[in-house]
């Protein structure tokens, strides 16, 4: 019999996961395994599976699969016959949507119709807070990403009323340039006004500059309950804006991907994320030998008929804590001081002192001892700050500060809230 450390953890629950019968894996995840087999052609091309029970052994040797492969080889690969999910298409049987992330390439996801309702809607239904608003009509409002298109994101540049789907409202138009014009704003702080909604979801840092531009003009939206932080890593001095602005509203951390749908949900900087369980299988892997709680992700998609995802490499790192996990960040984002201890955007938020405010920050390392803090603030930062970063960093860090108007983010959208050099 293979010893406890042999056999893989996850980050599910064992009602969620099932028992395993010695060496064998659990029946719910080997039925996983299988049907993805069966519906796409990709993972037998890649690793022939046997017909006898499966053993933690053969999922171990079962390849990993990445954002750079599926880029590399094309979502066409995960179909046996490309030309029937072309059809459907037509026939809006299948949706698709493009993401870059983290990859050097835009990688195509293919869904089947009504998958990403459905796995939002399970997301929901795992967390009390989101619950209640599963199978009830509720009024939202969206700030997501500017490279977020297609039907994920189905805003363009269209008058208020076409934007609004299904009870939600997508705010910012694709046209949009990341600094937002004072026109843009109004126009946004008019039609959160105007919609009264319960939900605010958003881009952590795109949400702070809203809460930004509300607190300009002395706009208050008392509808909103909760505020759901998504698409991007929040930091803490976000959340405490948004609480400024949003006061009583609870922030929600939904945590996913585009191509793996929604993974983890929790409370906002409470260390209690859990796996939405009927979402996916969460594998996770020891990442550094020095950090036992620290982890790399593999996901296995459940119950997804267009590409679904077995052992995926998501790139991220997640601490688990006494009362759940605590997403790190990518990967290439955490940096490793010289003695091994890794630092996050979580230790630099806990590094700044509690008399600073910004709306957005990022650290990017620019030599081997040298560190800027780009922010963007109201006011200038007080003494000490860089000196505890610099202490964070490790020792002889240096860190400059730099207040901006704003930071640009990279061409996806997105942002990066630590930015070490490549090694």
């Amino acid at each position: 019999m293979e010893s406890a450390v042999s056999t893989p953890a996850f980050a599910n629950s064992p009602v969620s996961l099932g028992v395993a019968n010695g060496t064998r894996l659990p029946a719910a995840l080997e039925s996983e395994i299988r049907a993805i087999y069966g519906r796409s052609p990709l993972y037998a091309k890649r690793f022939p599976l046997h017909g006898e029970d499966l053993q933690w052994s053969c999922s171990r040797e079962i390849p990993v699969l990445t954002k750079q492969e599926i880029v590399q080889h094309g979502h066409t690969e995960f179909f046996a016959d490309y030309a029937e999910i072309e059809r459907g298409f037509v026939e809006k049987k299948f949706e698709y949507e493009h993401t870059s992330g983290t990859t050097s390439g835009p990688m195509t996801v293919v869904m089947e119709d009504g998958w990403w309702n459905e796995q939002t809607r399970r997301a929901y239904l795992a967390h009390p807070q989101l619950a209640q608003y599963v199978d009830r009509p509720y009024r939202k409002c969206v700030l997501a990403p500017i490279g977020c298109s297609s039907n994920l994101c189905p805003y363009e540049d269209h008058p208020f009323p076409h934007r609004y789907f299904d009870g939600t409202v997508y705010l910012n138009l694709s046209s949009d340039p990341f600094a937002f014009p004072e026109g843009e704003w109004e126009r946004i702080a008019r039609e959160l006004q105007a919609v009264k909604p319960e939900v605010l979801e958003g881009e952590p840092i795109y949400l702070s500059l809203l809460a930004r531009a509300l607190k300009k003009r002395h706009v208050s939206v008392p509808s909103v309950r909760t505020v759901i932080l998504t698409y991007g890593k929040a930091s803490l001095q976000h959340s405490r804006r948004l609480t400024e602005v949003f006061p009583g509203a609870a922030q929600i951390d939904l945590y996913g991907s585009t191509e793996a749908g929604y993974l983890f949900v929790g409370d906002a900087f409470q260390d209690n994320l859990r796996v939405v369980e009927d979402n996916a299988f969460i594998e996770l892997v020891p990442w550094r030998a020095n950090d036992p709680d620290a982890f790399q992700v593999y996901v296995t998609t459940r119950d997804r008929v267009a590409m679904p995802l077995l052992r995926y490499h998501t790139g991220d790192i997640v601490r688990r804590t006494a009362t759940g996990y605590r997403i790190l960040g990518r990967e290439r984002d955490l940096f490793t001081r010289a003695d091994g201890v890794v630092v996050s955007a979580f230790e630099i938020d806990h590094a700044m002192p509690v008399d600073f405010a910004c709306w957005h920050w990022s650290l990017v390392q620019v030599s081997a001892q040298r560190w800027e803090l780009q922010y963007v603030a109201d006011h200038g930062a007080p003494a000490g700050l860089a000196r505890g970063i610099a202490q964070v960093l490790g020792e002889d860090a240096r860190v400059s500060l730099f207040r901006r108007k704003f930071i640009q983010p990279a061409a996806s959208g997105k942002f990066s809230l630590l930015k070490p050099l490549v090694s």
